[in-house]
């Protein structure tokens, strides 16, 4: 049955389809905040189940949309919690920014000025790129906890003035977790800002845009058919995996609730849902 927006509604996961599910996919693809952690706290049980699935011949890929850090500081995070993640098996927005530019051949004697975290101009960095000086040819916008009106003015004008200067959004997530306990206000605040003031549409190049896919599908060889997407929030992890042909669970640990999933106004459906990551490992009876 179909509900009012045409798609069957999300099925819980359980004892009866994990099978259907586990089988048809030869990778996981998890985001992190909400999935994998909130803040600095591991969720219950994603070690095990993580460890569980590489056990079983899975893929495991993570892909985030959190621009502070690049991959190798979420390496570096993923083994302060006690998780073995290599740098090769992370995607992240920053990433992305990094890439966008590079299959694009953005000019290497063109600067970047980078509105957002470190991760980025790392990531920009690893690509041979500049993050400092000018001409400026390109703007990236992602999350910015020390943002102010000189960033934006400066941002602003290179987009305006600077004839070509691309205007590059990691994403557009309205909040994330920066702590366990609360949300804070996102990437999207950002973007939203530098959208109003140069009256232009951004390039978004992380969730739900489907250019990180394309990416990692060249990288793994992995059909995104044969790909499931594990994320807690429907307008970017899951609206992703349905752009992109993966399957999709929804974890309901982070920003998305059940009732948010089951509003009659919600128009995003994912194939799957349930509690939180670890639900996988008990219901595969492990």
């Amino acid at each position: 049955m179909s509900d009012q927006n045409g798609q069957a509604p999300a099925e819980l996961l359980s004892a009866n389809n994990i099978t259907a599910l586990f089988d048809s996919v030869d990778a996981f693809l998890f985001d992190c905040d909400g999935v994998i952690w909130k803040g600095d706290k591991l969720i219950d049980g994603v070690p095990q189940t993580l460890d569980v699935l590489r056990s079983k011949g899975k893929k495991l890929i993570f892909v985030t949309n959190n621009s502070r850090r690049s991959r190798r500081q979420y390496a570096h995070k993923f083994h302060s919690l006690g998780v073995s993640v290599s740098e090769d098996e992370i995607f992240s927005s920053s990433f992305a920014a990094a890439m966008y530019l590079k299959v694009n051949n953005f000019p290497q004697e063109n600067k970047v000025y980078v509105i957002g975290g470190e991760g980025i101009l790392e990531e920009l960095q690893q690509a041979g790129y500049t993050g400092l000086g000018g001409p400026v040819g390109a703007v990236v916008v992602g999350l910015d906890p020390h943002i102010n009106y000189y960033k934006l003015q400066y941002g602003t004008l290179c987009i305006r003035e600077n004839p070509g200067c691309l205007f590059i959004a990691t994403n557009r997530d309205a909040v994330g977790h920066l702590t366990d306990l609360q949300e804070w206000p996102g990437a999207g605040c950002m973007v939203a800002a530098m959208r109003a003031s140069t009256e232009k549409e951004p390039i978004v190049v992380g969730k739900p845009s489907t250019f990180m896919m394309e990416i990692l599908s060249k990288k793994f060889q992995i059909a995104s058919s044969r790909m499931c997407m594990v994320g807690d929030r429907l307008d970017t992890d899951i609206l992703f995996g349905q752009n992109a042909g993966c399957k999709t669970l929804l974890v309901l640990s982070g920003v998305t609730t059940q009732s948010t999933l089951q509003d009659p106004s919600n128009n995003i459906q994912p194939d799957y849902y349930t509690s939180q990551v670890s639900d996988i490992l008990e219901l595969l009876g492990q």
